[in-house]
């Protein structure tokens, strides 16, 4: 019975100006008599949609539950006040009073959000609510909610003048009240949500699809979808989706038949490495990323109970060959391949190793939850650039910003990645055939910008900036800061001016800049909370950080009021020389204002009698020709003058050395060890 008067009052709901055209005009019934008509039939619905109602566990399925009980009273209201005051204009308000209302409710949730449509997209796909694209889809709902509150305010301005207006006499006015609120409003409805529909059909299909390590199906790409590419993209020498899930599958099968639970990953190969790193998460093992595979360091992290996969060929040390397993194993079952083990993020297990270029390096343990949201981020804010062009990169993935730049948003976004690694500036002239994203460090690009220069003396001077050619390149860099001038001729080499991410191994990124809008304020990122400590540090809080107190970094920072902030050096760059207080990093940037010098380090070094500071110097093409044929001592001796207008005597460095280059890993570390190594002092 309850569910004959729920299809009756909807039915009547819906032909209703047509139903009210015929009791009045056709049949003559009295006002009166409709309107008593109109109250049983309200209450009768209102007592079947309240009572006797089964508890629901899903909150928004409830949240619709008003739906039916404001009609039922609207209709109760209606049928009382034509009752009444035997007037019939009652019955007729009834669809402005819908409009009004509908218009109330969606309108009030562009203040109290999540706006309405938002909310029914999430009940119909639950996938969205914490996916990488919530932010896009809630953006077009947004949209979809000012055009449906429009629609509304125009449909009940039309329904109000034909209820109230007087078209000549009683029977004319009852048509075209019919017609329009019976027919013509249904009619516009129905375009509203065709076209809202084929527009929603566009939009979906340039909405980025995201599937991250953790959320990705046999059939959430197309077989023949390209994943990563060899050289350049015109070759065409492409990796597909099919090829993952078999590839993967492979390194699955023998992870499965060995009972370690923890794994060292070395992977040069950015191929093997998704390969090899999904297939460990399939099977849920503890990961070790390690860049640092010498026999020392290997030795001192596979204890017991620990297994060594890597494409490498090393010395001395029982490991599993990825190369091997993948190339020379046949392809297993079609079923296997495609049963694709479900990953848990919160209980993935994953340790990345520090640089090392202060120290040890540190294992800091993570999970792909964290990683999954610092991904949302960037590609909430970048996506469109991302999947406009295919990644390279010059950067080791073994490391936070390596791993989460050059694969992991890769493969979350579905945007093609170069299968090796950049490792020289000559590599660049070879991919004009597309457009790139370019994933490097200060490092690197200090060297590209260096060879271009040493390439064409008179690049500076060119016109058009982007000597290099390539196709509208995007950069991001992080592992150090890039210098204005850097800043400068990045862009006019790549014709793009770097965007940088400031983080750390325990921190992921943080914060960002891009020096031809920021000039040197990083902006935070949206899920990071920053504040100075008493040391004047940076304090963090993110996702990443465990610690509820935050993490403390040892960067001197300055805020300003619209919460960006500058840096100015590392605490631990600060020591005293005979009671004096001085700023290695001050010293370098004082000697990098000089115009001859493209990079250096200051050191802290001791012998018997003292500490004292140590200056590793590269001579820019200035500084070369400047100093062509000039005695060492010399030089030292103008280095040491020019410092002696900025400090004194007892803090200017006491040795000099002039190299090539300054030794940095592939992160573009500047490890201190062996930089004093080259002076031949104990740090």
């Amino acid at each position: 019975m309850k569910k004959f008067l729920k299809v009756l009052f909807y039915v009547i709901a819906a032909i209703y100006p047509v139903l009210m055209f015929t009791m009045f005009v056709v049949f003559k019934m009295p006002v009166r008599v409709l309107s008593l008509c109109v109250v049983v039939l309200a209450c009768a619905f209102f007592l079947s949609a309240t009572g006797n109602r089964k508890s629901d566990a899903d909150s928004e399925k409830k949240a619709l539950d008003w739906r039916p009980m404001l009609s039922s009273a609207l209709f109760l209201l209606a049928g009382i006040l034509c009752f009444v005051f035997n007037e019939k204009i009652f019955l007729k308000l009834y669809s402005v009073v819908i409009n009004a209302t509908l218009l109330c409710v969606f309108g009030s949730s562009l203040i109290f959000k999540p706006n309405i449509i938002f909310r029914f997209a999430c009940i119909g796909d639950k996938s969205i609510k914490n996916s990488t694209y919530e932010k896009n889809v809630d953006s077009y709902c947004k949209k979809v909610t000012i055009v449906w509150c429009i629609f509304f305010v125009a449909n009940g301005s039309i329904s109000a003048v034909t209820a109230l207006y007087n078209f000549g006499n009683a029977e004319l006015n009852d048509k075209i009240w019919s017609i329009y609120n019976g027919g013509i409003s249904y009619i516009l409805m129905g375009l509203l949500f065709a076209v809202e529909y084929l527009v929603r059909m566009q939009v979906d299909k340039k909405m980025v699809k995201t599937y991250s390590f953790t959320k990705f199906k046999a059939d959430s790409r197309k077989d023949d979808y390209v994943l990563c590419f060899e050289g350049s993209w015109s070759k065409k020498n492409y990796k597909t989706w099919k090829d993952f899930l078999i590839d993967s599958a492979k390194i699955r099968a023998v992870v499965e038949k060995n009972q370690n639970d923890d794994w060292i990953l070395h992977c040069e190969d950015y191929w093997y490495f998704l390969c090899t790193f999904v297939a460990l998460l399939q099977c849920n093992k503890r990961i070790l990323l390690t860049q640092n595979i010498s026999e020392s360091f290997i030795k001192e992290i596979k204890t017991e109970g620990v297994e060594f996969i890597t494409d490498q060929v090393i010395e001395n040390t029982s490991y599993i060959s990825i190369s091997q397993t993948i190339e020379m194993t046949s392809a297993p079952s079609e079923k296997y391949y495609r049963d694709v083990p479900v990953i848990d993020s919160d209980t993935t297990r994953i340790l990345l190793y520090t640089s090392g270029s202060t120290g040890q390096p540190k294992a800091v343990p993570q999970r792909m939850t964290e990683f999954e949201l610092d991904n949302a981020f960037i590609i909430s804010k970048w996506a469109a650039e991302w999947t406009k062009r295919k990644v390279v990169t010059t950067v080791s993935q073994h490391h936070i910003y390596g791993f989460l730049f050059s694969m992991s948003l890769p493969f979350t976004l579905g945007v093609p990645f170069r299968r090796k690694r950049i490792e020289i500036p000559e590599e660049f002239e070879t991919l004009k055939d597309s457009e790139y994203m370019i994933i490097a460090t200060p490092a690197f690009l200090k060297r590209t910008v260096e060879y271009i220069g040493d390439y064409d003396a008179n690049y500076w001077l060119q016109e058009p900036k982007n000597v290099l050619g390539l196709k509208n390149p995007w950069i991001f860099t992080s592992g150090g800061a890039v210098s204005p001038e850097l800043a400068v001729k990045t862009m006019k080499v790549f014709g793009f001016c770097p965007l940088e991410v400031y983080g750390s191994t325990e921190t992921s990124g943080i914060a960002y800049r891009q020096q031809s809008v920021d000039q040197q304020k990083f902006t935070p990122f949206d899920n990071a909370k920053l504040w100075l400590g008493e040391d004047g540090c940076l304090r963090i809080i993110s996702p990443y950080i465990k610690n509820p107190e935050g993490f403390a970094t040892s960067d001197i920072a300055e805020f300003f009021p619209d919460g960006r902030f500058i840096l100015k050096g590392r605490s631990d760059s600060i020591v005293k020389i005979e009671e004096k207080r001085i700023s290695m990093t001050e010293i370098e940037n004082r000697l990098l204002q000089s115009g001859l010098i493209s990079d250096v380090k200051v050191i802290a070094l001791s012998n018997d009698v003292r500490q004292y500071l140590a200056a590793a110097v590269v001579l820019n093409t200035e500084g070369k020709t400047k100093f062509k044929d000039t005695e060492k001592y010399l030089i030292n001796r103008f280095f040491h003058d020019y410092l002696m207008q900025y400090f004194e005597n007892v803090v200017i460095p006491k040795k000099w050395r002039f190299l090539e280059f300054i030794p940095v890993d592939v992160q573009g570390k500047k490890h201190k060890e062996e930089i004093a190594a080259l002076f031949n002092e104990k740090k």
